[in-house]
């Protein structure tokens, strides 16, 4: 078997077309463009389904990418846009992908896989059917990552659909329903019965589990390594697995933790101790490079506390809580990092505890080692 190494570019974007920073890499060589398995950004748009910095920056990102890619190629790679940079979040692009090994190389090392669900029909959305189909979808992505243990995965990155008028009103005219008619509900709808297929490809739950009725309602059923973003721009699920295989070599390693909510920092300082970091405090400005991107999940929590003290988030009818909740955990774990470039994405449903969520940590060994790469 040939070996593989992962390669994780994180830069950062002026607006959501600016695709300078990646031609620029495509150009000069240091992003091989055949190996590109996703590209995930952080828009600077509203996050809510009227979000279409999402959709421009896709069209942005393909089009770059089409000087050096064939057509088929250029729609093989997995988009995942999360809108909204609330606070101090840095909008910016991960590109995420892989090329061959040499000889030698550390191993166990971080492997990267993707994978595109077919469409979904949109009376499936939030219901049985999309968990289904995810699960299927993460253990395709699994498998083009060459990772058969799901304990060897560590997090599970998905950009699922969500509901429009015109999608709602078609299945209405098909004679059937939707699991919801709040456009804005059917992206949590949509985000939670992703994050639960994404459980059951792990293991973390059996399907019998899940009935249609627990879905956006039950927070008793979650996952601990996924997380999800719903967007307009697609009708499919666009599935990106990250985790660790001794037939993957490279100086990147990735690992992931839980919080219990939006302050609960420690288990991400446990995580970066555990890739190598000193993590007493803020990461230094020497550790910093070493910590090459950051993934999380944000949510406001139902209870409407947080540790026992009210918030308000819940109530803002102006602000959606998904974007409180954005700029809040993203205001925390930069506190952790040193800095705000970190991909937090609103709407934990079913994606770690009620309140709480999964984050994710890719680490170069060589820069927290040696503090120059190799």
């Amino acid at each position: 078997m040939t070996r593989r190494t992962a390669f994780v570019h994180r830069m950062p974007a002026a607006a959501p077309d600016d695709v300078v920073p990646l031609a620029s890499a495509l150009g000069n060589g240091s992003i091989p463009a055949e190996g590109i398995v996703a590209i995930l950004g952080k828009t600077e748009g509203n996050g809510c389904v009227n979000d279409f910095t999402r959709a421009f920056a896709v069209r942005a990102l393909k089009d770059a990418l089409r000087d050096d890619l064939s057509k088929e190629a250029v729609e093989k790679v997995s988009y995942v846009m999360s809108g909204g940079t609330e606070g101090g979040l840095a909008p910016h692009w991960l590109v995420l992908g892989r090329a061959e090994a040499g000889e030698g190389g550390q191993s166990p090392s971080l492997a990267i896989g993707g994978a595109h669900t077919p469409a979904m029909p949109s009376e499936d959305l939030g219901r049985r059917g999309q968990v289904a189909l995810v699960a299927a979808g993460v253990r395709a992505a699994m498998a083009d990552a060459g990772i058969d243990d799901p304990a060897d995965v560590h997090f599970v990155q998905i950009k699922c659909p969500l509901l429009t008028a015109d999608r709602i009103a078609a299945v209405d005219a098909a004679g059937k329903t939707t699991s919801t008619r709040d456009t804005l509900k059917s992206m949590g709808m949509s985000r939670g019965a992703s994050a639960l297929g994404a459980a059951v490809a792990l293991g973390e739950l059996s399907l019998d589990d899940i009935e249609d009725s627990a879905i956006g309602r039950d927070v008793s059923l979650w996952c601990g390594r996924a997380s999800t973003s719903a967007g307009v721009e697609l009708l499919n699920h666009e599935i990106v697995v990250m985790g660790m295989s001794a037939d993957w070599v490279g100086p990147l390693a990735i690992d992931h933790a839980v919080m219990a909510d939006g302050i609960d920092v420690e288990p991400v300082r446990a995580a970066l101790k555990r890739l190598g970091f000193a993590a007493n405090g803020q990461l230094s400005l020497a550790e910093q490079p070493g910590m090459v991107a950051l993934l999380a999940k944000a949510e406001a929590g139902s209870t409407g506390r947080l540790r026992g003290k009210r918030h308000t988030m819940l109530d803002d009818s102006d602000i959606s809580s998904t974007r409180h909740a954005r700029g809040f955990v993203a205001g925390a774990l930069a506190g952790l990092v040193g800095h705000a470039e970190i991909f937090v994405s609103g709407g934990a449903e079913h994606q770690g505890p009620d309140g709480g969520g999964p984050v994710a940590i890719i680490a170069n060994s060589d820069w927290i080692r040696g503090g120059l790469p190799s």
